[in-house]
């Protein structure tokens, strides 16, 4: 590959890439050809990464920052610092998110809204440092990783988790109806299904139906993510079929699905 050809590889921002999806679609990504910037709070697991993808990868070029998505201004500075760093950014993916909830009302309300802030409002802000930079490049994808709990209301400790989940979903479609003319300017909301990933650590089986690996799980996210749909359940088979009957049928059934 010539230098010409190294400078016009795709640029991937990740957030929240030190561990679990971000850090198994980074090492995805690189695989098909990709440079990565990445960031996430904990900076030494994400430069552990960039070494392990520069063993499988190495003529990916990886840029690292720390970045904790609840520091707001600083999400705005390391976007744009690392658009000066690649001279573009071609695919964003917001995926830096937090999944410890608890029952609304049982004393834990800092618990929650640590975990709406985080999967929420900081959502909220990565998606404005995004789009910034899409909208002044006429270009880019923006990807918004949520959940198959978003489809409904959730129970107990998932509460909070499927309202951040629902929420960023309806933030990428507003967005994605934004730019409808903008044909140059992808909007993905993605649908995972469960995904073994430290998030859902130690769970039993019949709280994660249908789970798969996460190496399995990362290459169907990229795969998805490729495409550039409008929606995308991960896998298809069986959280598109589980995605609608979550949203049609009587709330009793749904929590006795997921």
């Amino acid at each position: 590959m010539s230098p010409t050809d190294k400078r016009n590889r795709p640029v991937i921002l990740i957030t929240g890439a030190s561990s679990g999806l971000g850090a198994g679609m980074a090492k995805e990504f690189a695989k098909r050809g990709y440079d990565l910037a990445l960031s996430a709070r904990r900076i030494e697991q994400v430069n552990e990464l960039k070494a392990d993808i520069e063993k499988i990868a190495p003529e990916a070029r990886i840029e690292t920052a720390r970045l904790d998505v609840t520091e707001y201004a600083s999400v705005f500075d390391v976007f744009n610092e690392f658009r000066n760093s690649f001279g573009k950014i071609d695919r964003i993916i917001i995926n830096a998110g937090i999944g410890k909830g608890a029952p609304i009302g049982k004393g834990a309300f800092e618990t929650n809204l640590t975990l709406m802030n985080t999967n929420l409002i900081a959502a909220m802000a990565q998606s404005e440092a995004a789009m910034e930079i899409f909208r002044d490049q006429n270009e880019g994808h923006l990807v918004m990783m949520s959940s198959i709990t978003a489809m409904r209301g959730m129970r107990s400790a998932m509460t909070a988790y499927a309202t951040s989940k629902a929420a960023v979903s309806a933030l990428a479609e507003g967005i994605r109806a934004d730019m409808l003319r903008k044909p140059k300017i992808n909007v993905s909301t993605i649908y995972p299904g469960y995904i073994s990933t430290e998030i859902n650590q130690g769970l039993p089986k019949s709280k994660t139906p249908f789970i798969i690996d996460a190496e399995k799980g990362c290459k169907l996210l990229v795969k998805a993510i490729e495409r550039k749909p409008a929606k995308a359940y991960v896998p298809y088979w069986p959280w598109a079929l589980i995605g609608f009957l979550m949203r049609t049928l009587p709330l009793s059934w749904v929590s006795r699905i997921i």
